[in-house]
Parts: structure tokens; C-alpha cells; sequence
């Protein structure tokens, strides 16, 4: 009977501990940033499934949105409003691209990647405008994916 109340006791406590240990990351988006103008910062984040990340308007004038074909298949496609803090938790691992509508062209794009990532190729196949294609380019060569 003891070792039965213990053993329930610590189930209990590690489901309950579960959520606890998931991790939470703002990335700012801002007008001037460390790397230069119009950026997510950090740009590249590297989380494990169940993590969450928040985007903070930090300037007015920017919103975060997914990347058609830089998400993991059945993964939700977010859609922000300008001026609009949003928080995403990560359930499925893949390669998540996003972009700032109104500054894609200028480079401001993000990458988050969860756990080991199944969609490495089809993410990499996207075409981006303007400054999006270097900026993505530098981050998928300093991205931990499965495959290195």
C-alpha cells in the first residue's frame, strides 16, 4: 500500500513538472537590432517540442507571420496583426520560417527549430525576396538540423 501511494505520488509529480520544464523565448522585433535593420532577435531559435516563443512588437510597425512551405506538415500557419504580440507553443518538430509582412523584402525574417526537424528540404526549397534569401541562407547554415 505504500509503495503504492509513493509511486502515485511521483507520477503526479513529474506530469505535473512536465509543463514546468517547458521553455519560453521572446524574440523582439525591432526597427535596429544587433545584426542591422528591420530583425527578429534573436533571428534563429533552436527549441525542443512544447516550447513556446513570444514575438514582441518592440517598434510599431511590424507583424509576424509563418512562411508558406517552411513549416512542418499539420503544423497551424500563424497570421499576426501590425503592433500585435503573439505566442506560439511548438508542439510538432520541424523548421518554422516567418517573416514581418511589411519588411520581408528588407530581411526581416526568423527561424525556429524544433527538436529534429523533418522538413529540412522542403524548407530550404522556398524562394524569398530580396535581402530574405541571404539572411535565410546564413541561417539554415548556422541551424543545429538532424541532418548535420
Amino acid at each position: 500500500m505504500r509503495t503504492s501511494l509513493f509511486l502515485g505520488l511521483a507520477v503526479s509529480a513529474l506530469v505535473l513538472a512536465g509543463p514546468a520544464l517547458a521553455t519560453d523565448i521572446e524574440v523582439k522585433m525591432l526597427d535596429k537590432g544587433q545584426k542591422g535593420i528591420m530583425v527578429f532577435e534573436p533571428a534563429l531559435i533552436n527549441i525542443s517540442p512544447g516550447d513556446k516563443v513570444t514575438f514582441l512588437p518592440t517598434n510599431k510597425g511590424h507583424n509576424v507571420e509563418s512562411i508558406d512551405g517552411m513549416f512542418p506538415a499539420g503544423a497551424t500557419p500563424v497570421v499576426g496583426k501590425l503592433n500585435e504580440a503573439v505566442t506560439i507553443t511548438f508542439d510538432k518538430p520541424g523548421i518554422y520560417g516567418f517573416k514581418c509582412k511589411p519588411h520581408y523584402g528588407m530581411g526581416m525574417v526568423g527561424m525556429v527549430v524544433v527538436g529534429k526537424p523533418g522538413n529540412e528540404n522542403e524548407a530550404r526549397a522556398v524562394t524569398h525576396p530580396g535581402k530574405a534569401k541571404k539572411v535565410f541562407a546564413e541561417m539554415f547554415d548556422a541551424a543545429t538540423l538532424a541532418s548535420k
